[in-house]
């Protein structure tokens, strides 16, 4: 079931945060106010999930001058996410905050919860300022995500935000062309 225009719901976690070491809680609270970038991954410890991780932190600063806070989450505790940070060359370069959902609670509520093995799937969510999801990305495990494409996923979903009425086109790059929805363009794209 799509998550396009849904309120995030009602959660409460545990979480790693990596920038200043410390374990704090996260709710859906927090995800109101600014924008945020929500990505889940299935577990720590494992292949993919650090280079993806590692990736997104490549991005973090570029989505934090966005106006962006940045969360990963899997069914791992906040405890496993400070040990994988502390013992990863990969995962010891984030900044971001590391949401543990050991109850499946979150993953369960973004539906990127793999029921028959307990951990969530590679899903990757925008939210807007209500808490609301503007765009979700989900990947079969074997399939490693591209953070820089948050960044033109973010802009545009900002812009649009901002300019009730435009849409922005495939491709589209800050600065570009959008489209203004309405009968004059019917057919003639």
């Amino acid at each position: 079931m799509s998550q396009i225009g849904k309120e995030v719901e009602t959660f409460k976690a545990q979480a790693y945060n990596a920038k200043t070491d410390e374990f704090i809680e996260v709710t859906e609270e927090d995800f109101k106010g600014k924008w945020s970038i929500v990505c889940f991954y299935p577990a720590d410890f494992s292949f993919v999930c650090p280079t993806e991780l590692e990736d997104l932190q490549n991005q973090y600063a570029t989505l934090k001058e966005l106006g962006a806070e940045v969360y990963s989450v899997s069914t791992d505790t906040h405890f496993v996410h400070k040990a994988w940070h502390d013992h990863s060359d990969a995962i010891s370069k984030i900044e971001y905050v590391m949401i543990g959902d050991p109850s499946q609670t979150i993953t369960r509520n973004f539906d990127v919860l793999d029921e028959e093995l307990g951990l969530a799937q590679r899903g990757t969510f925008i939210i807007d300022p209500d808490g609301v999801v503007q765009a979700a990305e989900i990947n079969a495990d074997g399939i490693g995500r591209d953070a820089s494409t948050l960044v033109g996923k973010l802009k545009a979903a900002q812009y649009v935000r901002k300019n009730p009425g435009e849409v922005c086109p495939a491709k589209w790059e800050e600065g570009s062309e959008t489209l203004a929805p309405g009968l004059d363009l019917v057919g003639k794209i």
